[in-house]
């Protein structure tokens, strides 16, 4: 399993108990959020990289239009990973094995702590 998947697995276990029916939604929101705060730390970091090098590679428009289909193939990804067969077979496996649940206000941190960094990095630009 790789990192996202046991943080999905942890937000899922922990919001399992208060919400039931809710708690697959909670789980994939989270995750995709964090990954789309990932990639606009990332995006962020290259186009002030790119600015110091002075390097013209692509607008600004381009850029956030990129952004935000990257951020709608994140989300559509995650809703096929994780609504079906396999968030089952993640649970099945997390049954059998114990392992690392993770503390979910430094979960909820993650993403917070991206969109900081990435709002200091778009001061630099």
């Amino acid at each position: 399993m790789t990192v996202f998947d046991q943080f999905f697995m942890s937000m899922f276990s922990y919001y399992k108990t208060a919400y039931k029916q809710k708690a697959n939604t909670i789980a994939l929101y989270y995750i995709s959020f964090l990954e789309i705060t990932i990639i606009l730390v990332l995006g962020v970091f290259f186009a002030a990289f790119f600015s110091q090098m002075k390097v013209d590679a692509m607008n600004s428009l381009n850029a956030w239009t990129l952004f935000i289909l990257a951020a709608i193939v994140i989300c559509f990804k995650n809703w096929i990973k994780y609504s079906g067969k396999k968030r089952k077979v993640m649970n099945a496996k997390m049954i059998k094995k114990t392992s690392k649940q993770y503390n979910i206000f430094l979960l909820w941190l993650l993403p917070i702590a991206c969109i900081a960094l990435s709002i200091v990095l778009l001061k630099a630009v």
